[in-house]
């Protein structure tokens, strides 16, 4: 296994800017060590990397997934991590379950603006045929 990885090497891996993995640094997220101007990342940091990603997509926010990841090293470790994680999944479950039945609802609502809009416009198509007429 490699011991370190460049700045270049991890954000061609995960396809991410320069910027975001300094913006990371400067979250405390990864702390990569220095060699000269150069940063260096362990796998750990890589590992750190790839969890702040996942917890990205999956929509928790940075200091969410900070928290989680925090709490691998120190107690209660990573009973507490998996205790925490599954909190917040059931939580995030139910925040898009909530917007999912609203979309439901939106998406009826302009069947119905729709249908009641082009029963309208055959009307005046209609009417607008007579006048013609």
């Amino acid at each position: 296994m490699q011991r370190y990885f460049t700045i270049t090497q991890l954000t061609q891996e995960f396809d991410i800017t320069t910027r975001t993995l300094r913006f990371y640094e400067a979250q405390g997220l990864v702390s990569p060590n220095r060699r000269g101007r150069q940063r260096l990342y362990t796998p750990g940091d890589r590992t750190r990397i790839k969890l702040i990603l996942r917890g990205k997509r999956l929509g928790f926010s940075l200091n969410e997934i900070k928290e989680m990841i925090e709490m691998y090293g120190s107690a209660p470790g990573e009973a507490g991590q998996l205790g925490l994680l599954l909190e917040r999944i059931s939580f995030r479950r139910d925040e898009l379950l909530e917007k999912q039945r609203d979309i439901e609802l939106t998406l009826l609502e302009l069947d119905e603006v729709e249908e009641g809009a082009k029963a309208r416009m055959a009307e005046l198509g209609a009417k607008v045929r007579m006048e013609n007429d």
